[in-house]
């Protein structure tokens, strides 16, 4: 997942960058027509299923195919190196993998790829921050036990029956569950992934379009094009360089400059030139992001019910169709519910869900955080990640917000951490005292993707730690359904729980932007907001 986490655009150290930056818009370290685009450095090591931000997710997929991958225009799961998945009850699917398929060191990607590679996620003695996704299948209990003594070291549900043949039974039915195998935790692995584990995280093999010739950590990351890739897929340039920023204005300013060709977040501060700057080299396209304030329900201040009153007055104070007017220039829309409008109507989407909730109500924003006993410390402080300039903008525009509505000009204050790293670690050992910048970004576009992995108990980004039964119960049942509609409408309930509860405070829903020079052509951005760097070309 993607998590909110899989959402913002953040950034690493810029200043070896700086001194990189002759190669960004020339030919890059293997010559030939090779792409720089910005980029962040990962949290966490390459592994697929200890990956759950954006910036690793972007190499993964740049590094990784997997049974599915999602169409970059829609979407849609489509298979990639399955030749077929088969069920008849929704929950024993038999797998065929493709013939053909090697990874970069010339290793045949087979079935027991996908086994060892699942297995390994599952396990609670590896800690993959992933693992959840594994959760659906029979014998979860067992690697990945809540008491944290694990019994078995593999899934009882995986088996190998072929050298291109598996099997996945399940806990429970999920017609959905071939649609998530196009999530980079469910890629396969190699064997030198389990044999030589250390020389793997130095320089990941993958079976993707890019293998990773060099990475240099706060500086760049140097992706070859490997030539004989067999998917269809193949890149149409040499290379990319993902360069690390720490400020994405400094990546805009390089692309106008000529020392960038790619940047993948037009800051907000430079929305009202872009068009002009960049003379129609200007992508600005939906995507299924959603941003939101999450709270740390493990500190009891915030998790009762005068604290669900005062959440819902927080969110009353926010101006958002004003925010979203002047300072992001219809780059975000005001978010009405919990998921995002890419999933129309017959994905879940319910436009105006949130209500009132989710309009600017200062009087009555007043009225209810009184009720609920006031802010908890007398004061809110929204913690986010300051090494990219918008973040500190909108927070600054929500907390004048808030202290207007409130009448309180100390009422909300923002709370800003150097990187995203240190933000994700703080949020990972739960040292959050109130509300912090949150967001999703889709890694498939159903409606359960927006609120299991975010809200059910003790879910993989769950950051909050909130849990509700009810919620829990529908997503179970749900996730149960054989048919779609009524799978979505037990989600949609789902939903509505989040809402009555005000779990997370939803700001609005975020288009893919990115800013290119005139030596790139056919570029794009899928609707998870990713530069779809396959298909540029250089020159």
């Amino acid at each position: 997942m993607r998590a909110a986490a899989r959402a913002a655009w953040a950034a690493g150290a810029v200043a070896a960058v700086l001194a990189l930056a002759a190669c960004g818009s020339g030919a890059g370290p293997a010559g030939g027509s090779v792409l720089s685009s910005s980029w962040g450095d990962p949290q966490n090591p390459l592994e697929p299923a200890n990956t759950n931000e954006v910036q690793g997710g972007k190499v993964l997929d740049m590094i990784f195919r997997g049974l599915k991958r999602y169409n970059p225009r829609t979407a849609k799961a489509e298979n990639m190196l399955a030749e077929k998945i088969e069920t008849t009850d929704s929950r024993t699917y038999t797998i065929t993998v493709k013939p053909g398929w090697r990874f970069s060191n010339g290793e045949p990607v087979t079935a027991r790829s996908f086994v060892d590679a699942w297995n390994y996620g599952a396990s609670l003695r590896n800690n993959q921050k992933n693992a959840y996704f594994f959760g659906y299948i029979e014998g979860y209990d067992k690697v990945h036990p809540a008491s944290g003594t694990q019994s078995a070291d593999t899934l009882s549900g995986l088996k190998v029956t072929g050298p291109r043949t598996f099997t996945v039974r399940l806990s429970q039915a999920f017609s959905s569950f071939p649609d998530t195998l196009g999530y980079a935790a469910f890629a396969p692995l190699p064997r030198a992934f389990f044999t030589h584990h250390k020389d793997w995280l130095d320089k990941p093999i993958g079976n993707g379009p890019y293998t990773i010739a060099s990475y240099t950590k706060g500086a760049q990351m140097y992706l070859k094009k490997w030539d004989a890739y067999p998917g269809p897929d193949k890149a149409r340039n040499d290379g990319v360089t993902l360069m690390v920023y720490t400020d994405s204005n400094t990546a805009y300013t390089d692309v106008l400059a000529g020392n960038l060709d790619l940047v993948d977040d037009i800051p907000a501060t430079q929305l009202k030139n872009v068009r002009s700057d960049l003379s129609g080299r200007y992508i600005n396209s939906p995507a299924g992001i959603l941003q939101t304030l999450a709270f740390p329900f493990y500190d009891k201040a915030w998790n009762t019910d005068g604290a669900r009153k005062v959440r819902t007055g927080l969110s009353m104070a926010i101006d958002r169709a004003q925010i979203t007017r002047t300072l992001f220039r219809g780059t975000r829309t005001p978010a009405t519910d919990w998921t995002s409008p890419v999933l129309g109507t017959d994905g879940g989407y319910q436009a105006g869900l949130c209500g009132r909730a989710c309009e600017y109500h200062p009087a009555e924003a007043r009225r209810l955080v009184r009720e609920g006993g006031g802010l908890p410390g007398g004061q809110v402080r929204i913690t986010y990640n300051a090494d990219t300039g918008s973040h500190k903008e909108w927070v600054d525009a929500v907390c004048n917000s808030i202290n207007n509505a409130l009448g309180d000009d100390h009422a909300c204050v923002g709370n800003p951490v150097g990187t995203f790293a240190d933000f994700r670690n703080q949020i990972a050992r739960h040292r959050l005292k109130g509300p912090f910048r949150a967001g999703w970004q889709m890694d498939y576009p159903l409606i359960q993707n927006f609120l299991q992995p975010l809200y059910y108990t003790n879910a993989s980004s769950n950051d909050g730690k909130w849990s509700n039964p009810q919620f829990d119960r529908l997503v179970d049942r749900a996730n149960a359904e054989t048919d779609h509609t009524t799978a979505i409408r037990l989600f949609q309930q789902a939903e509505r729980v989040v809402r009555d509860n005000m779990a997370a405070i939803p700001l609005w829903y975020q288009n893919g932007s990115a800013g290119y020079t005139d030596r790139l052509h056919d570029v794009a951005l899928n609707p998870f907001s990713v530069p779809v760097y396959d298909e540029i070309r250089v020159g």
